[in-house]
C-alpha cells in the first residue's frame, strides 16, 4: 500500500478490489455447499462500510473524504446471512441461481475495479511524461 496523498484513490480502489475478491470467495463457498443441510451463505460487507466512511462529512470534496480515509478500517467483513429466508427443509439457505447472478455481478465489479486501477496509473504516467 502506498503512503503518498497521489495514491489515495488507488488505495481505495485496492481495498474494494480486495473485498471483491473475497466476495468471490464466499459465494464461490456458496456454490460449493448448496446442497450442505444447515449451511448458511456468506457474503461480504464492504460498499456499507465505505459508504459510512466517505459519508461522515457531507460539506467536503470526495478529494478531502478520500484522503481522509482510515485504510485500516475500509476492510471487506464475511458474515454468515443468517435471515436469509430458507425454503428448503434442511435448513440451507442456498439459492444457486441467486448466488450465480451476484457470481456474474461481482465478476464485473471485480473488472470495473482494476480498470480502475489500471486507469489511474494510466494518468500518473502520462503525468509524468
Amino acid at each position: 500500500m502506498f503512503q503518498s496523498k497521489v495514491f489515495d484513490y488507488v488505495n481505495v480502489l485496492d481495498r474494494a478490489a480486495d473485498a471483491s475478491w473475497m466476495r468471490n470467495e464466499a459465494i464461490g463457498n456458496n456454490l460449493s455447499n448448496v446442497d450442505t443441510p444447515g449451511y448458511k451463505r456468506q457474503d461480504v460487507a464492504f460498499e456499507d462500510v465505505l459508504r459510512q466512511a466517505l459519508g461522515k462529512s457531507t460539506y467536503r470534496s470526495m478529494d478531502a473524504k478520500v484522503s481522509g480515509l482510515d485504510l485500516r478500517r475500509l476492510t471487506g467483513k464475511v458474515y454468515t446471512d443468517h435471515a436469509a429466508f430458507s425454503y428448503r427443509l434442511d435448513g440451507n439457505n442456498v439459492d444457486p441461481d441467486t448466488e450465480g447472478v451476484m457470481l456474474a455481478q461481482n465478476q464485473l465489479k471485480y473488472q470495473g475495479l482494476i480498470t480502475s486501477i489500471n486507469q489511474e496509473f494510466t494518468n500518473l504516467q502520462t503525468v509524468m511524461k
